[in-house]
């Protein structure tokens, strides 16, 4: 037992559900399973919480936002009349402030939530399946009914010739640093490496992004070619379609030698940043012996109703190596606690996934993307809409950024949205609704909006499949 808690410990030493993983889906199940009455392990090696509160989404969040006030303060020129001025004073403080934040997060919604869980017990240890198939922890056979694993992910290392021969950073690691680099180099252009260039950035540090694909390969390709443009008017560089060669350091500098259709060249920075991905956390589970089948990228393979190919063992949340989302961790974990105590009754659905990558301009999408569309056999049509149609974005003077909607020609079913904006993040959830509903997008397009805010946009772009906007006066659609 942990010294956490002494309670949830069954008197027969029988458990209802065993949940491997402590972090966000980890709790989800183990909280969703005590409120149907059941006796759960909740079993945790390493920090508890996970990825989100201690290394994720509130670290990153916590400095987006402390440079987002560097940025803002740079860009008050735009103002006739005004100007500021903004600069780090003393990183190690603002680090430890971050810091501070995930401890008090991390004690507030995973470690001070178990002593109100009886039926929780909480234990500490290396959980794996033993050559019998029978769960383990520590070595210790741990009787239970259902099992549910939720052991999360972590940074993978892409394949660079002498790439651990360098002292790289992580997601993780380039987080905690308490002293700006001069420069540092990203490897990866998804949405971590993307949110990550731009904090660096905006504190002072001569950023390079690098990737195969471009920035944000998954997103749609208006939006990652303007906000690429968006990265260079900040002096973030983005190289792409290269190939690597290798990676080493020299005296204080990191080179990496890549290829491009001109030949080999090398980008140099005092730090390097990998975020190329993240790889299940499976390779110590000896899955094998219990039966269990993971994808070529190790994550577990499920059906809709979380279940693995073992009976009675369920996964959920970044383990199963799709939709690297907190919030889909949670529900997919809930949906798998709830099959498990009861009759698999329900279904994993993330067709109307919310996505968000808080870069600034905000990334923000849900449904189909135009190709993913097509691919589905729907007709389709699209609408595209520049910021500086937004009434919003003109009184900010701030239009960077545009909406991009997905209809289906024949029906005029919203079928998709993905929105570039600076408060992309708080528009989105509207779209989601309105393709939940089955909405069309002349349906959208004929709602009522409040005027001068971001989501008004979405109004606009609905209406914009079939009218020119420009020609409407203000409040006038």
């Amino acid at each position: 037992m942990s010294d956490c808690c002494d309670n949830g410990q069954p008197s027969d030493g029988q458990y209802d559900l065993a949940v491997i993983g402590a972090g966000s889906a980890g709790f989800s199940a183990a909280i969703t399973a005590a409120d149907e009455g059941a006796q759960v392990a909740l079993i945790g090696h390493g920090t508890i919480g996970g990825t989100c509160v201690n290394v994720g989404c509130v670290p990153s969040k916590a400095l987006i936002r402390a440079a987002d006030t560097l940025h803002i303060a740079r860009s008050a020129g735009r103002f006739d009349g005004i100007s500021a001025s903004a600069r780090v004073t003393d990183w190690r403080a603002t680090v430890k402030q971050k810091q501070a934040l995930v401890d008090d997060l991390r004690k507030a919604k995973y470690s001070d939530l178990l002593p109100e869980y009886n039926s929780v017990a909480y234990l500490e240890g290396l959980a794996a399946f033993g050559n019998d198939g029978q769960l383990q922890v520590d070595g210790s056979t741990i009787n239970a009914n259902k099992i549910i694993i939720a052991t999360g992910t972590r940074p993978a290392l892409p394949s660079i010739d002498g790439i651990e021969n360098v002292p790289y950073l992580t997601s993780t690691t380039a987080l905690e640093q308490e002293t700006l680099p001069q420069s540092m180099i990203i490897i990866g252009a998804g949405y971590i490496g993307a949110e990550i260039a731009q904090i660096f950035s905006r504190a002072g540090v001569k950023v390079t992004v690098v990737s195969r694909r471009g920035l944000l390969p998954e997103a749609e390709p208006e939006i990652g070619e303007a906000l690429t443009r968006y990265f260079g008017q900040e002096g973030i560089t983005v190289v792409s379609g290269i190939t690597y060669d290798r990676i080493e350091q020299v005296g204080n500098s990191v080179n990496l030698h890549v290829n491009d259709a001109k030949g080999t060249k090398i980008i140099a920075a005092e730090k390097v940043m990998i975020a190329s991905g993240r790889t299940p956390n499976t390779d110590q589970l000896n899955l094998q012996a219990a039966g269990i089948a993971t994808t070529d990228n190790s994550g577990i393979i499920v059906d809709p109703q979380m279940r693995t190919t073992r009976d009675g063992v369920y996964a959920a949340g970044d383990v199963t190596g799709s939709d690297q989302f907190v919030y889909m961790a949670a529900y997919g974990a809930k949906i798998a606690a709830k099959n498990a105590m009861n009759s698999n009754s329900l279904s994993y659905d993330n067709s109307v996934m919310p996505a968000v990558v808080f870069t600034d301009p905000q990334v923000a999408s849900v449904g189909y993307s135009e190709a993913g569309a097509r691919a589905a056999g729907f007709d389709v049509k699209t609408s595209v809409l520049t910021l500086d149609n937004v009434p919003r974005a003109l009184a900010a003077r701030d239009t960077r950024g545009l909406f991009k909607l997905i209809g289906d020609a024949k029906t005029k079913k919203l079928l998709g949205a993905h929105i570039l904006a600076p408060e992309g993040s708080d528009s989105i959830q509207t779209a989601a609704l309105a393709i939940k509903a089955g909405m069309t997008y002349e349906e959208l397009g004929s709602m009522i909006f409040p005027y001068l805010t971001t989501v008004e946009g979405l109004k606009l772009a609905a209406q914009t499949f079939d009218m020119d906007v420009k020609k409407l006066s203000c409040c006038a659609g």
